[in-house]
C-alpha cells in the first residue's frame, strides 16, 4: 500500500522533509502506523507518538484502518525549538471557506471585515476577540510569533466551530480569520466575531469559539525570543479523537 504522510511544525522540522511517501506491505490502523514511523524516525520519535492523526482532514481514532489513497497527516501538539525556521511569507493568498466566514492567510487581518461578516439587522449584540503577539510571557521576550497550519483541515474544522455554536446558541452567527506567517508584536493573529440577538449569547459563543479552535484547529506558532524558539500547538486541551 503506498501512502503519503503530510507532516508539520516541529515534526517536519525535525525530519527536514513536509511529506512522508510510504510503501506498506499491510493496512495500517493509525497507531501501526505511528509507530512506523516512531521508529523510522528516531530523532522525533516523541514527538510522533504524541500527535494526532487526521485522514481526510478529520481527526482519526488510534483503532481506524489507513487505506490506500487517503490524505493522511500527522498533527503534532507542541514540539522543542530548532535553529531553522520556515517561513512562508512570500505567500499572499488567503483561503476561505465557501460561505466566506471562515480564512486564513499571509495578509494582515482587517478586524472591520471580519465583524461586518456577521452584522445582521435582527441581531443587537456583536462581539469581536481579538488574538495579538504579546511581547513579555513572564521573564521571556517574544520577538516575533511565525503561524504555520493546514489550511483545507484548518477551515473545515472552524466551520465546524461555527456550526457548533448555531446548535448551543440558534440564531447566532460566527466568523474566525486567521493569521500565518510572520506575526510582530502587538498584530493580530486572529479575529473571531460572533452576533446575536442577544448579548450573552454572544459573550458565551465567543468564548466557546477560541476554546474549541484551541482544541482541534491545525495552527501551529513558533514562538522566537531573543535566546532561541519553540513551536507551540493549539491541540494542547482536554480533548481527544479516542473520546
Amino acid at each position: 500500500m503506498k501512502l503519503s504522510v503530510l507532516l508539520f511544525a516541529g515534526v517536519a522540522e525535525r525530519i527536514g522533509q513536509s511529506n512522508i511517501e510510504l510503501n506498506i506491505d499491510h493496512a495500517a490502523t493509525v497507531n501501526e502506523l505511528k509507530e512506523y514511523l516512531a521508529e523510522a524516525y528516531p530523532e522525533a520519535s516523541t514527538l510522533i507518538r504524541s500527535s494526532l492523526i487526521a485522514i481526510n482532514m478529520d481527526y482519526a481514532p488510534g483503532h481506524v484502518v489507513i487505506n490506500e489513497g487517503d490524505e493522511v497527516a500527522l498533527i503534532p501538539p507542541v514540539s522543542g525549538g530548532e535553529d531553522h525556521t520556515h517561513s512562508s511569507d512570500s505567500i499572499q493568498q488567503t483561503h476561505s471557506s465557501d460561505d466566506g466566514l471562515y480564512s486564513i492567510g499571509y495578509a494582515p487581518l482587517s478586524i472591520d471585515e471580519t465583524s461586518a461578516k456577521v452584522i445582521t439587522a435582527n441581531h443587537g449584540a456583536t462581539l469581536t476577540f481579538i488574538g495579538t503577539t504579546r511581547e513579555m510571557t513572564g521573564d521571556q521576550r517574544t520577538v516575533h510569533l511565525e503561524y504555520e497550519a493546514y489550511i483545507p483541515m484548518a477551515l473545515s474544522t472552524m466551520k465546524k466551530i461555527g456550526d457548533e455554536i448555531i446548535g448551543k446558541w440558534p440564531g447566532t452567527r460566527c466568523a474566525i480569520s486567521h493569521r500565518l506567517g510572520k506575526v510582530d508584536i502587538a498584530e493580530t493573529s486572529v479575529v473571531i466575531a460572533v452576533s446575536s440577538p442577544h448579548r450573552n449569547d454572544a459573550y458565551e459563543a465567543s468564548r466557546y469559539a477560541i476554546e474549541r479552535l484551541k482544541q482541534i484547529v491545525p495552527i501551529w506558532k513558533k514562538e522566537i525570543w531573543e535566546d532561541g524558539s519553540e513551536w507551540k500547538g493549539h491541540q494542547t486541551g482536554p480533548w481527544d479523537p479516542e473520546k
